[in-house]
């Protein structure tokens, strides 16, 4: 029997307003995170597209709710597929980043482990190196800029890739390219 959270989920049509309803329901019905965790990697690839949306924007609005499931999320990251999961994924590795490293959340300090940041490190690159749409790399683009204010070699990574990769890139992909080889200094 589907639960409830499933029903808010499983909707027809992925307009921003179902999504958003969706999330909305989450946020006050938080007790079912765990559950939208689990759909955002079920082997069924439509339910997983949509748990993906609305876990973004359920982690705009709070990412600390991701907080107590990082092990589950960095786990099964690199097992997220499709465009659009990806986005999302992809934005959520760009917040926790953000939250980490320039918000210097305390909280997320205390569990943002290394081995998470491996598996965020890893599928960054991945998403960067293979043929996937301009928002997800734009995203990891990001957060391997802010993972390399900790981590020496990333920098120059990135700038290996986005030297290689900027002149076939979209014009999203240059800009968002330039940007990042600005902030690290690589020209």
């Amino acid at each position: 029997m589907p639960s409830a959270l499933y029903d808010h989920i499983n909707y027809d049509k992925a307009y921003r307003e179902n999504r958003l309803r969706a999330s909305q329901w989450v946020l006050q019905h938080p007790e079912y995170f765990e559950e939208l965790l689990n759909y955002c990697f079920t082997d069924d690839k439509v339910l997983a597209k949509k748990a993906t949306w609305v876990l973004e924007f359920v982690c705009r609005e709070q990412l600390i709710l991701l907080y107590p499931h990082l092990d589950y999320f960095f786990n099964h990251l690199p097992k997220a597929q499709g465009d659009g999961a990806l986005r999302a994924v992809g934005l959520i590795c760009e917040l926790l980043a953000l939250q980490y490293y320039k918000k210097k959340d305390t909280a997320l300090q205390r569990l943002f482990t290394g081995k998470h940041k491996e598996t965020m490190i890893e599928c960054c690159f991945d998403w960067l190196i293979t043929n996937q749409k301009v928002a997800c790399q734009a995203r990891a683009m990001l957060a391997l800029y802010w993972l390399g204010t900790e981590i020496d070699w990333i920098h120059a990574e990135l700038a290996t890739i986005l030297r290689q990769n900027m002149h076939s890139g979209s014009a999203g992909y240059k800009n968002r390219g330039q940007k990042i080889l600005d902030r690290i200094g690589a020209h």
